[in-house]
Order: C-alpha cells, then sequence, then structure tokens
C-alpha cells in the first residue's frame, strides 16, 4: 500500500499528482496572481485583511486575490480581542452542576463539510471506519452536506476537470458520503453557498434522497410555511430542535414563488451587522415546540482563516443568550476554535460555539490545512436542577482528523483518520507536526488527551 500523503510530502516525487490547493487547480488572472505574489514578499495578509468581501456579489478584484492567497497560505494570527474573546473559559468548564439530577442522556457526534472527490464513491464503508466511534457509534450524527445530487452525466458536465466551483455528486458518491455500514447521519444541514449549484430541482432531489434514507435536512424548507421554523428531533426522550441559515448562496437567485427554499440571511455582508432575525424566528419556532435543546448550523465565515471574525463571536453570543445551547459552524474549509461560552441567561449553562469545524472530505488531498477538521463528540444531559427542567451539556470534545489517500491494489480509497493516533515519524512526518500545530493554534494544548 502506497501513502500518498507521504508520497506527496515526503523526498520521493509522486508517479501522479494530486490537487494540494486551489491554486493547483483554479486558473487566476494575472494581475490577480502578481497581488499574491506581492502579498507573500511584503507580508500584506499575515493578519487577516480587515475589509473583505466573501458573497460573490460583494467580491472585488482584491477580496479575489486574497481568497486564492489565502487557500495556498491560510491566515493563522488574529487580533488580540479576537483569542481573548473565544479563550475566555476552557474546556474544563464544561460539566453538570453539582444538583443537577439526570433522567435521560444522549450523545452527539458532529462533522464539517461532506463534499464530493474523485473516487471517492470507491471508499463506502472505508472512509468512516477510523472515526466510527465517535461519529457514527452515537445518538444523533450530523454534518453540513455541501454537494447536491445529480445524474452522473449532469455532474461530469458540471464538475469541468475539477476546475468548476460547483459542488454535486453522483448518487454512488452520495452513498459514500451519508452511510456507513448501514448506518447513517441523523441530520445533514443543506442550507450552505451550495444549495443552488444545479438549481432548485436537485436541491429537491437531494432531499428526496434523504428522505428515503431516514436523514432529516435542516436549513431548506419546502414549503412557505416551513420558512423559520426550526426543525424538531427526538432521541431518547430528549427533543432537539435545529435552526439553521446561511451567509451566501453564491449569487443564485431563488425562483420567483420559491423566495422560502433555503435559509439564506446576511451573516457576512461587508456593508452591514449580521441579520440575526431568521435565526431568532427559528429559536423562538423551537421555544414553542418546547424543545430541550438548541442546536444551530451556520454557514458562515472567511474562507482559510483559523480564526473568526469579531463580529461573528458577537453574533454567536447574541444568539446563544436567545437560545441556542450548540452553534456547528462552517464554510472556512479549515478548523476554528471551539469556544466554551457561559450564558448570562443561565449561570449553569455552558453552550459550546464551534466557530468552524472544517471540512471532512473534498477534493484536495495533502496541504495540511485543508485536509485537516474537526469532530466534536458530545454528551447531553435532561434532568432537573434545584426542581427546575434542565437539558445541559455534560462533556465536549473536540477531535481532529484528517483524510488520508492510499493506493492499494484494487484502487485509491479516502480514510478519515484520528490525528492523535498518528506519530511523527516516516514520510509524512512534516504533514502530521503542521496538522498537530494547527490544532494547537486553535484548541490549545490539552486537545490530544
Amino acid at each position: 500500500m502506497k501513502n500518498l500523503l507521504d508520497r506527496n510530502l515526503g523526498t520521493i516525487a509522486m508517479p501522479h499528482h494530486l490537487p494540494s490547493t486551489p491554486m493547483d487547480v483554479f486558473s487566476a488572472k494575472p494581475e490577480t496572481l502578481e497581488t499574491v505574489r506581492k502579498a507573500k514578499v511584503f507580508g500584506w495578509w499575515d493578519f487577516p485583511l480587515e475589509d473583505v468581501g466573501v458573497d460573490n456579489p460583494e467580491m472585488n478584484a482584491n477580496d479575489s486575490a486574497y481568497w486564492h492567497y489565502a487557500s495556498g497560505n491560510p491566515i493563522t494570527k488574529t487580533k488580540q480581542e479576537v483569542s481573548e474573546a473565544v479563550f475566555q473559559s476552557g474546556i474544563s468548564a464544561v460539566g453538570l452542576p453539582g444538583d443537577f439530577e439526570t433522567e435521560s442522556s444522549l450523545t452527539v457526534g458532529a462533522a464539517g463539510d461532506l463534499i464530493r472527490a474523485d473516487g471517492l464513491e470507491y471508499s463506502k464503508d472505508i472512509l468512516f471506519e477510523g472515526i466510527e466511534d465517535i461519529l457514527f457509534d452515537t445518538d444523533v450524527a450530523f454534518a453540513n452536506y455541501e454537494s447536491v445530487v445529480a445524474e452522473d452525466d449532469v455532474v461530469k458536465k458540471s464538475i469541468v476537470d475539477g476546475q468548476s466551483f460547483i459542488m454535486c455528486c453522483s448518487s454512488t458518491q452520495y452513498t459514500a458520503l451519508t452511510e456507513h455500514r448501514g448506518r447513517r447521519f441523523d441530520v445533514l444541514n443543506i442550507a450552505n453557498n451550495h444549495s443552488l449549484d444545479l438549481g432548485v430541482e436537485s436541491l429537491s432531489t437531494t432531499q428526496d434522497l434523504f428522505l428515503r434514507d431516514g436523514i432529516m435536512d435542516i436549513g431548506a424548507p419546502r414549503s412557505a410555511q416551513e420558512y423559520g421554523k426550526g426543525k424538531v428531533f427526538v432521541r431518547n426522550g430528549i427533543k432537539l430542535g435545529f435552526v439553521s441559515a446561511t451567509f451566501s448562496l453564491n449569487g443564485k437567485p431563488l425562483p420567483t414563488g420559491q423566495e422560502f427554499r433555503v435559509h439564506t440571511s446576511k451573516l457576512m455582508s461587508r456593508y452591514v451587522p449580521p441579520d440575526l432575525e431568521l435565526l431568532r424566528a427559528q429559536i423562538a419556532d423551537c421555544k414553542i415546540r418546547g424543545c430541550d435543546f438548541i442546536v444551530a448550523s451556520i454557514h458562515w465565515g472567511v474562507e482559510f482563516e483559523f480564526f473568526p471574525r469579531l463580529r461573528q463571536i458577537e453574533a454567536a453570543h447574541a444568539l446563544v443568550e436567545e437560545g441556542v445551547d450548540l452553534i456547528l459552524g462552517a464554510h472556512p474549509h479549515v478548523i476554528q476554535p471551539v469556544e466554551y461560552y457561559r450564558t448570562k441567561r443561565d449561570p449553569n449553562r455552558i453552550a459550546v460555539i464551534a466557530y468552524s469545524l472544517g471540512t471532512l472530505t473534498w477534493g484536495w488531498y495533502t496541504a495540511p490545512h485543508l485536509i485537516l477538521s474537526l469532530i466534536m463528540h458530545l454528551k447531553l444531559a435532561k434532568g432537573h436542577v434545584g426542581g427546575e427542567p434542565r437539558t445541559y451539556i455534560e462533556s465536549a470534545k473536540p477531535n481532529p482528523v484528517y483524510r488520508n489517500i492510499s493506493e492499494e491494489a484494487n484502487g485509491r480509497f479516502m480514510r478519515i483518520q484520528k490525528l492523535c493516533d498518528q506519530d511523527e515519524n516516516g514520510g509524512a512526518a512534516c504533514a502530521i507536526v503542521k496538522m498537530k500545530q494547527y490544532a494547537t493554534l486553535v484548541l490549545g494544548d490539552g486537545w490530544a488527551y
């Protein structure tokens, strides 16, 4: 067996090059490449670009150059006020009050983006085998599903040899992404900037497959009556409310009469503060329906930055005080800190805010910042404290994982592996070391324990 991560990052050249970062595939204008070159030389973007457009209709030439630069040179620094906010409390703050009386509990495994990759269909039942205990051996398995499903000929036409920004996959890749040895994800978010890549029809096709397979989708109402409403999932006597929104649809308009089809809000506009009204409406709906615990799946952030923006932190805190107990963020394609926030509405309650879980599967194979992601493993407890019904997070652990590609006698396979299980010897040592440095940067020193 040949480990392609070893071969790409070691001293021996690979016989077949695998794309490492978007810079390997996506062409850029000469002026964009010149800006990227100057940014490297002069250190323009060692810190995040202050005024940046991340929604396609708001992006300019400088934003495009920043995107290309950061895709290969991730932004690892941030302002002091951001660090002080997200690291104010550590994971040790999570736990149940001393007088809590537990009645029932459940476990949650939450992963980042599920995105197509060439040949992924051949990794069915192999892809998740190294992480099934923290993802599928749970009561609720969650992820962000970012590749709408279409017929094979449509997918081949849309991907254009890997040079398309469209995220779509075949039905066989869909199965590899959502199923593991007969078990499937329980809840998948589909409110993201690629929801309309192939139009409303493919979005509906994807939802039909979820319905067939017993997967609850969130973020894409199928009727006007569902718009602004949460989704409810009950397991072990605990009623979970799910709310969801995306910052963008990549400039694609919702069809007339179907403006309700994706929960979309201006969460990352360069012109206005984050608009939280749609999320607040869903939170209120979950409260009316008697949910014990509210989970927010939010598609936002700046791609390839290892820290959230201050406005995201402020928005996350506002949503938590509104009633959210767990935030699962996606979009940056790299991992970001997990904040343990003691709420003002209930001093006993610690909300967990994972600003970005990164991308679990994708078509970049060797760049340490892009193959690294997080799986949150949480335990919730429902019971009473002081005679009042409460549902709290009993434990939470972020697990850094990465995707590895290997060439074997019968093909090329992708596997997700735990970073803590990997030593720093062999051809892939530099990649393992770099990923561990990134994990320590955003999670602190105790992530491996």
